[in-house]
């Protein structure tokens, strides 16, 4: 069943009938009419379902985006500037709907929905000011004659894989920026959270994006794959667990495909002797609970020099205790659901593994159903499993450091390289962490939890490859061409 009368589901239709999938400026069923249960995460119940994409379906995505990359990028600068800022203001006169269907979909808490709403509005007016930043260069040349200038041009067609943590985010830093560049797009959401994948496609509709623009495919991995394997896309760009993205990346240079990637930490804040102990309490705090711990950037590594190691612990300690746990929809939970309720027994096998090789846990190490309590270990060792592996929940680790030099080496002890965070009042310590630790971002005084659309964003090591964000994400969305023009004519040797 095919057929362009089709709408996206909203709020008010949950569990009414299938939400159907946006291929080339229409919503279908797809060519099976297959469909999967979409669960929230709080209550573990089904409230909408979901067509699934085959791949008879991404490969119509597909060639809709190809067909439309030559308008779409010949659309003049202030035409394209135009279409996304008027996104941008129906997205914010959506803001209560987007927000109700993030908690519902993605278990996020009342605080984290609406901010991921305001994020996804001013990424998109960030992306419109790019629009006319796409510059090229000017080289002098030994050739007599000759003007020598680059020029960027958009790649064409680019795949997007999305995650379920912040889903609106994360789908519009790719989206938004690759339209603003000039690029089509194939977004295929997380399986856990396609409502809001069809929801932005449903907004950017209301727009007048073009048909073939944008295509959103819910489905399972194997929507990926195709993504990645056919040569009309141009590259693709993932945020996700860094298992996965290392197979993608070796997949797309077997195609030689462009790829960006942002994925795992497991994310240091150093709190220096000097330290205000109460304000990094905070800090650290903030930075592991927020959204329950499922953050790339959260810092569930926290090393504390020896001077303050105590003190701080036991007030660490004391503020998790005081950490709400509980429903998404009220304003005084801080951890809500973690997404997939099957992801707590994994975290209770790290702490079990922990325990059993001499960890001590202060606090929580035990969960509801998909509710983890906020938890803190000390006496963690490199042997343990969960030193080095991400837990992706509300769950951190205190190490102690024996000077500022200890500091940096736990800080770096990990294959991992997203963020990292420093809290200090001596300005020269706080700049050689910062050129020492090993991390695509290092946030002074501060959380390791930041982000702005305009702002570089991008890991090392197992963290990433690549960098979003603003001009960044238009250099790495757009094809660099050396042009040269002969003026008169070229003397040439034969």
């Amino acid at each position: 069943m095919s057929t362009s009368a089709l709408k996206p589901i909203s709020p008010d239709e949950f569990g009414t009938r299938v939400a159907p999938m946006y291929i080339n400026g229409q919503w279908r069923l797809g060519s099976s009419g297959l469909h999967t249960d979409d669960v929230n995460p709080a209550t573990g119940l089904v409230f909408a379902q979901v067509a699934q994409a085959t791949e008879d379906d991404v490969q119509e995505a597909i060639a809709a985006a190809y067909a439309a990359r030559g308008a779409w990028a010949a659309m003049l600068a202030g035409e394209r500037e135009a279409l996304l800022l008027r996104a941008a203001d129906i997205f914010a006169a959506n803001r209560d709907a987007l927000r109700d269907l993030i908690i519902q979909e993605n278990g996020s808490v009342w605080i984290k929905a609406p901010w991921e709403v305001d994020y996804a509005v001013d990424c998109l007016r960030s992306a419109a000011g790019c629009i006319r930043q796409p510059h090229g260069e000017t080289f002098p040349t030994t050739t007599p004659g000759v003007v020598s200038m680059t020029i960027r041009q958009p790649l064409g067609v680019i795949g997007g894989i999305s995650p379920f943590n912040s889903p609106l985010l994360l789908g519009m830093k790719k989206i938004a920026f690759a339209l603003a560049a000039g690029n089509t797009f194939v977004l295929k959401p997380s399986e856990l959270t396609p409502l809001v994948g069809l929801k932005m496609a449903e907004l950017f509709e209301q727009a007048g994006l073009p048909a073939g623009v944008l295509n959103v495919l819910p489905g399972d991995a194997a929507v990926g794959k195709q993504l990645v394997a056919d040569e009309r896309v141009r590259m693709i760009t993932f945020t996700g667990s860094s298992k996965v993205g290392r197979v993608l990346a070796a997949e797309c240079g077997k195609h030689f495909k462009r790829v960006c990637l942002e994925m795992g930490g497991k994310s240091p804040i150093v709190v220096l002797n000097d330290a205000d102990v109460d304000y990094a309490v905070d800090a650290a705090a903030f930075g592991i609970f927020f959204h329950q711990g499922q953050v790339c950037m959260s810092n569930s590594r926290i090393i504390v020099e020896r001077g303050l190691y105590d003190v701080f612990v036991e007030k660490f300690v004391a503020k998790a205790k005081t950490i709400v746990v509980g429903d998404p929809r009220s304003p005084d939970t801080v951890v809500g659901p973690l997404v997939r309720a099957s992801h707590a027994q994994f975290i209770m096998g790290q702490i079990a593994d922990a325990t059993a090789k001499g960890a001590v846990v202060h606090t929580g190490g035990r969960h509801e159903g998909p509710f983890f309590q906020p938890t803190v270990l000390t006496g963690v060792t490199p042997e343990m499993a969960i030193y080095g592996e991400e837990s992706f929940g509300p769950v951190t680790s205190i190490y102690c450091a024996e000077d500022f030099d200890h500091a940096v080496a736990l800080a770096n002890d990990t294959s991992f390289g997203l963020s990292a965070g420093i809290v200090t009042n001596d300005l020269q310590r706080a700049f050689e962490f910062a050129q020492r630790v090993e991390s695509g971002m290092v946030h002074i005084n501060d959380t390791t939890i930041a982000d702005e659309p305009h702002i570089t964003f991008g890991g090392v090591k197992n963290s990433g490859l690549g960098r979003e964000g603003g001009e960044a994400s238009m250099h790495e969305m757009t094809e660099v061409k050396w042009v040269t023009f002969q003026l008169g004519k070229r003397q040439f040797p034969f």
